[in-house]
């Protein structure tokens, strides 16, 4: 094998020096851009693409969380009209982002509430690097007036990577942190299936027409009593790739449900999964979480759907578990393929929370590259990690080579590098062998050659083979897993972005499972490990809000994943203007649905798996501990305490007739305000 190594290492160089001097001659008189199909507009040369101000001391638009909190809540009480929000600036402040003993933070002053500051990176060098690499902005939308009407929370560049649509606020369970608060707003706000199909369509409607990954979301998506239909829809209208983002439980339950699903076109699940054991997901309140997980995961890959992984981190509660799920798929390298962590946005549920638990509690896109560095002892956070929107040059050498006829964009992660970053493992599904692709592709060199490529704009066979020469350019042969070759390198490559035309399975509609099988027959699990950190109100910046490729699907038209959730709380006040009842008129007329919490377990009729663990990961030796209460929940029973301690002293009435206990009447209460002043 040593010497195929050596002979690889020739051709990399003799690749390096061809493409170098063909690459004279390529940059001149480079080839004017297409306008696609899927476009009104031309495609973006890399010289042509915009950046928003990066680096630091720099100054953005923010919110003051107390502001934005008394807004919206006047809104929902019909003291003020919605069309406020698309008119006036409601609740924004300036903010700084500076660097402080090495460190990068916020901070803002509000000239009501105050003073507020929170922490964006435990390390400056990292975020320079992710920076720096950050390619620029993607196509700006056009056409779209129709769906991107939100005032300063309106969505204004890229493509978008998934839509985002949430079939029902119902759950089957009571997280904290939830981004919605789910089962706890009162009323139930559920889409119909002509609602569902309506926004699908509009989706599509405008341009650049994008082929996102739809992503079926809540709440729970599959109580939804539209589940399985809207999948079947989605694959219908053109969506290659459907994914539910669910807690598993329906799927752990019935292994006839998965088969159902995979049938309509469910590609992926975004599988909640907070850590290895049951103790790790202990703070969801079910009692047997991780049993339910392990038995959804076997189910559903049995049927054809395959698992991302997605851990909200917190610190002091499960960021000691960012090893531990490494360690897991690379030890299911056949059931895994994607790890997605996002570090906890304080919203919904945890919208309340006191700046002595927000700083406690906070983790960082930093932290996270610095925790696979010493949990699992890969990667260097300021070489191996990339903003999520490197991948964009990728998308734009495949929307290339597809053509002027292409009905569809390419998938493009055109995010703000302050919200996503990224690295890969190559792993080996038979012996586990595994090495951080980064290791043997030079990802910087690899990117700024393919940008030359693309800019070239030459014929689809003369920007492959340049492409294949830039890929033998970049490419570390001994640095590899032992039986990694060339062949694999080029293969993964077109299998990713359809280059060559080439069957390696369909991902259409009409798949089937000999396509499925034929996809995972793949020797090669390229492991992607991304981070992506959702904003709230305390870290808020417009900058990343107007460059969302996560928008939501609504009824008043597509929202920035992080000005639904959290900013102005658009997501509040859609599900308020389209709610289809209250609470207990929904279970008068539909029935109760069942809600696992309180330490209840799921009850499975088989609790069997085909799945590798790891008996130190099961047993957590390194559980972080934390002082106080952890959660908003917990925070309330506190105060709650120390109000009847220190106010109301909890003292005994005397009277003739013996102690009586005092009689208080229940406070009727808003929301409390996020934060006091610092």
């Amino acid at each position: 094998m040593k010497a195929i190594k050596y002979a690889e290492r020739g051709l990399t160089m003799i690749a390096g020096g061809l493409f170098d001097s063909i690459q004279v001659i390529n940059k001149y008189k480079p080839n004017p851009s297409f306008t696609p199909k899927w476009s009104d507009k031309p495609l973006l040369k890399s010289w042509q693409k915009t950046k928003p101000t990066l680096g630091w001391p720099r100054t953005t638009d923010s919110l003051c969380p107390n502001c934005v909190i008394e807004a919206r809540q006047d809104i929902l009480d019909g003291k003020k009209d919605v069309l406020v929000l698309l008119n006036e600036k409601v609740g924004e402040i300036k903010a700084q982002i500076v660097e402080r003993d090495g460190q990068i933070w916020m901070v803002k002053d509000c000239p009501i509430h105050g003073h507020f500051e929170d922490l964006m990176a435990i390390d400056a060098k990292f975020l320079k690097h992710i920076e720096a690499t950050f390619p620029g902005r993607d196509i700006q939308a056009h056409n779209d007036e129709a769906l991107h009407n939100h005032g300063s929370s309106t969505v204004r560049y890229g493509r978008g990577a998934v839509l985002t649509v949430d079939l029902t606020n119902r759950c089957n369970m009571m997280c904290d942190p939830c981004f919605m608060d789910a089962n706890q707003v009162g009323f139930v706000h559920e889409l119909t299936m002509d609602e569902i199909k309506e926004i699908l369509d509009n989706a599509i409607s405008i341009k650049p027409r994008r082929q996102m990954s739809v992503q079926l979301s809540g709440g729970e998506p599959t109580i939804s009593p539209h589940f399985i239909e809207a999948i079947r829809y989605a694959r219908k209208v053109g969506y290659n790739s459907v994914q539910a983002a669910t807690n598993g439980i329906e799927f752990a339950k019935s292994k006839e449900f998965c088969r159902q699903a995979a049938a309509a076109g469910l590609r992926y699940v975004y599988f909640q999964f907070d850590g290895v054991g049951n103790d790790a997901n202990g703070h969801r309140q079910v009692g047997n979480l991780f049993d339910v997980k392990l038995r959804a995961i076997n189910n559903l890959h049995e049927a054809g759907v395959e698992i991302v992984l997605v851990t909200t981190l917190v610190n002091g509660i499960n960021n000691d578990q960012v090893g531990s799920i490494i360690r897991f798929a690379l030890d299911n390298p056949k059931k895994i393929a994607f790890l997605s962590f996002q570090p906890v946005s304080f919203t919904g549920r945890d919208e309340a929370i006191t700046p002595e638990r927000r700083l406690q509690q906070r983790y960082t896109l930093s932290h996270l590259a610095y925790d696979v560095k010493n949990q699992v002892g890969i990667t260097e956070p300021t070489r191996d990690w990339f903003p999520l929107s490197l991948m964009g040059a990728f998308a734009d050498f495949a929307d290339l080579v597809h053509g002027p006829n292409s009905e569809w964009d390419q998938v493009s992660c055109g995010c703000h590098p302050n919200c996503g970053v990224g690295t890969a493992v190559m792993v080996d599904k038979e012996t586990r062998e595994m090495s951080p692709v980064p290791a043997f592709l030079n990802i910087p060199g690899l990117v700024k050659d393919m940008q030359k490529i693309t800019d070239a704009a030459r014929r689809k066979w003369a920007s492959n083979i340049m492409m294949g020469l830039t890929l033998l350019k970049h490419y570390r042969p001994f640095n590899a897993p032992s039986q990694f070759n060339l062949y694999e390198l080029f293969k993964k490559f077109d299998k990713s972005f359809g280059l060559t035309g080439k069957n390696y399975g369909k991902v259409s509609g009409d798949r089937s499972k000999d396509d499925i099988e034929k996809r995972r027959a793949d020797r090669w699990n390229f492991l992607f490990i991304a981070g992506m950190w959702f904003q709230d109100l305390f870290n808020y910046d417009f900058r990343r809000t107007e460059m969302c490729i996560i928008p939501y699907g609504t009824q008043e038209g597509e929202i920035s994943f992080c000005a639904y959730n959290t900013g102005i709380g658009w997501r509040n006040i859609i599900e308020h203007m389209h709610q289809n009842a209250t609470v207990a008129k929904w279970y008068d007329e539909h029935g109760r649905h069942e809600i696992f919490a309180g330490g209840k377990n799921v009850p499975l009729s088989d609790a069997a798996h085909k799945l590798v663990l790891n008996e130190v990961d099961l047993a957590r030796p390194n559980k972080p501990e934390m002082e106080g209460p952890k959660t908003a929940h917990e925070e309330k029973v506190m105060m709650r305490k120390l109000y009847h301690e220190m106010v109301l002293k909890q003292q005994q009435i005397k009277s003739g007739n013996g102690d009586k206990p005092v009689q208080i009447q229940s406070l009727g209460r808003k929301k409390e305000a996020a934060v006091v002043a610092l």
